[in-house]
């Protein structure tokens, strides 16, 4: 009886099996080294083709590694002073001025001439009250009136100079001249136009105008000169200080 095709295959395999898995490795490794070729050959051919790669190294000067080994860390820099504002110079004083040696005040006269001639009319009084017949009243009275007719020239008691020259609501015409240590000496009722000028210097007798009627305040008295004296501005009695 003819035996079954596997079982001849199975008989042949037992019979021949060693050769046959000798065969199979041998065909193994000649597809692994075919394998292995192939992929060292491709590889080649890349390399030649492209030229072997370049490492570039830069070697780093000992100089400059012992400098990094060694060097020490910077010291912080400085704080930066703010700097203080300067201080404003104080302007420096002026040089004092010499004083210029004050003018030596004229010395008050030691006589006085009367300024016209006649009787006193009116005197004067300070600590008792007068009646005025002009303002029908009773007051005091800082001057002397002395009787003269209009047009009697008027004379300076002493010499100085005149300081003022003005018409007074009151008591006309008047002029005023300064003789120095703190005495003046005052003209009233003078004629409208007086024949001297402030700053005029003038000595003793020089004529200051004349007699008139310009007082309105004494205009009840007969033709007259008010003459008064003042010592630093306060009335004084001037028949203290005219010559006898």
């Amino acid at each position: 009886m003819k035996r079954p095709f596997y079982q001849r295959v199975g008989d042949f395999i037992e019979g021949k099996g060693f050769y046959i898995v000798l065969l199979l490795c041998v065909a193994a490794i000649g597809v692994s080294g075919w394998f292995l070729y192939s992929s060292f050959a491709r590889s080649s051919e890349e390399l030649a083709a492209g030229g072997p790669a370049k490492i570039t190294v830069t070697p780093t000067p000992m100089a400059t590694v012992q400098a990094a080994i060694t060097a020490k860390p910077s010291a912080a820099p400085p704080a930066t002073a703010t700097p203080k504002p300067a201080a404003t110079p104080k302007p420096s004083a002026a040089p004092a001025a010499t004083p210029t040696p004050a003018a030596t005040p004229a010395a008050a006269p030691t006589s006085y001439l009367w300024p016209v001639q006649g009787e006193i009319i009116t005197d004067y009084t300070v600590d008792a009250l007068a009646y005025d017949p002009t303002m029908a009243d009773w007051r005091t009275h800082t001057g002397v009136d002395i009787s003269a007719s209009a047009g009697t020239e008027v004379r300076s008691v002493a010499s100085g100079t005149v300081s003022d020259v003005s018409s007074d609501v009151m008591m006309g015409t008047t002029v005023v001249v300064d003789h120095g240590g703190g005495i003046t000496s005052v003209y009233a009722n003078l004629a409208s136009v007086p024949t001297v000028e402030v700053g005029d210097a003038v000595s003793t007798g020089d004529i200051l105008g004349s007699v008139g009627n310009t007082a309105i305040a004494e205009s009840a008295l007969p033709d007259h000169l008010h003459f008064s004296l003042e010592q630093d501005g306060t009335p004084v009695n001037p028949l203290d200080y005219l010559n006898d």
